[in-house]
């Protein structure tokens, strides 16, 4: 990484650190940042009744639909920020770089809404979806999880949830350079959150205030349903597919993860993308960690060539 972009990256990184107090001007910098735009196929916006509340969904179709498979999507935004409208871009381009129809939750956010209130929205609507597979006209087993950040953190979350209460388990996850841990400070046990805990955007303080703000109850930090590496048991767990970045913070403790989920017997690839950031996803479909991360994705769906990657 050349000195000019070690700079930029510094100054973006102080710039973005200290926001706990001002959550809510990050939220706005967070949706500026990511447009909302309106593809040039339909999309649907739809909603989970749960209780008398309304989750809303949006369902995004691929341009050119070769099958009957889904994704649901949990976004990412440190469990305060994003929505369905800053995530559309992305996940117009996840369903026609996959070939399936995506689900994107809109989960309600912290701190207005602590743990365990987004997670129990998402939970729902995956069960929703995963008893009535006929909404999305595929069957059950054609279903994945897939998250990113946050989100990636939301899909472990679920998996876990759904195999202890026993409703539903994901065959397929997908978890996107996930936050997996619950202390992010300087005796965190992995180096990469020393390595890259300052200059590259995404910093150590800015995890350890999100899980601030989205965990209101000091003795829920700890939580395997907040920090499923914390797990006393990760048996029966999806086939997982975690993707990390050289230059993330959380490197180390989703492929800790990954590795974990390995010693319990189940299913798991593990990707590092090399010169890569926090947050790739939100790049130009052309850049490089964009384009290697598809092509994971769609060899642990088993799609084979899918035009544009």
């Amino acid at each position: 990484m050349n000195g000019i972009k070690r700079i930029a990256l510094k100054i973006l990184s102080d710039t973005f650190s200290v926001f706990k107090k001002h959550y809510k001007i990050y939220r706005k910098l967070f949706e500026a940042a990511n447009p909302y735009f309106k593809p040039k196929y339909n999309i649907l916006d739809s909603k989970i009744i749960i209780d008398s509340r309304e989750i809303p969904v949006r369902v995004f179709h691929p341009q050119a639909k070769t099958m009957e498979k889904a994704l649901i999507f949990f976004h990412g935004g440190g469990w305060i920020a994003g929505d369905i409208d800053s995530y559309t871009k992305v996940c117009a381009k996840m369903a026609d770089k996959t070939g399936h129809t995506v689900v994107s939750v809109n989960y309600r956010l912290a701190p207005e809404n602590p743990f365990p209130a987004g997670l129990e929205d998402c939970y729902y609507v995956a069960r929703k979806l995963f008893l009535n597979p006929d909404l999305l006209h595929c069957r059950q087993d054609d279903i994945s999880l897939i998250g990113d950040s946050a989100g990636g953190n939301l899909a472990a979350v679920v998996s876990l949830m759904a195999r202890d209460r026993g409703e539903f388990l994901p065959g397929k996850q997908i978890l996107l350079y996930p936050a997996t841990y619950c202390n992010h400070s300087d005796n965190s046990p992995f180096p990469s959150m020393r390595e890259n805990g300052k200059n590259y955007i995404l910093t150590a303080e800015q995890i350890q205030n999100y899980l601030d703000l989205y965990v209101a109850d000091e003795k829920d930090r700890c939580s395997p349903y907040v920090a499923p590496l914390l797990a006393t048991d990760l048996t029966n767990q999806p086939r997982t597919l975690i993707i990390t970045a050289e230059f993330d913070p959380l490197r180390d403790e989703g492929e800790a993860y990954g590795q974990k989920l390995r010693e319990f017997n189940n299913e798991v690839e593990i990707c590092r993308i090399e010169n890569a950031l926090h947050g790739f996803l939100r790049l130009p479909g052309k850049a490089k960690a964009v384009q290697i991360c598809y092509e994971k994705i769609n060899g642990f769906l088993g799609i084979r060539d899918r035009d544009g990657i």
